[in-house]
């Protein structure tokens, strides 16, 4: 029973980074933080991904003679269009923070809120 749930520690990394990064996306205010948490909950995506294109004693599909036993590249190269996606789409939020710090000088969501509600 315990080399089962240690067997598959790679899926509870993913259960706590994802976890983690779901909780400081709703618990904090702070909009920098919340991009940290999304980049946190991305990650334990692609944690999952990688880990699950990997097949134990697989090699890289190229064919030889004596290999039967392949890993799946596909997820993989999935997972470097998604960190591309990823860093382009924080470098987005973190632009649009500096332009909302800018316009109501602060980057707490709640004073954001007052100062809307105010107007």
């Amino acid at each position: 029973m315990i080399d089962e749930i240690i067997g598959l520690y790679n899926y509870w990394v993913v259960i706590f980074l994802m976890m983690t990064g779901f909780y400081v996306v709703i618990a904090s205010t702070n909009l920098v933080k919340k991009i940290i948490g999304l980049n946190i909950f991305q990650t334990s995506v692609f944690i999952l991904y990688i880990t699950m294109g990997k097949v134990a004693d697989g090699t890289a599909p190229i064919l030889e003679e004596g290999i039967t036993s392949y890993s799946n590249p596909l997820p993989h190269v999935l997972i470097l269009t998604a960190i591309v996606v990823g860093v382009a789409t924080t470098a987005v939020g973190l632009a649009l923070v500096v332009r909302i710090k800018e316009a109501y000088d602060t980057i707490e969501e709640d004073e954001i809120h007052d100062q809307d509600d105010s107007l």
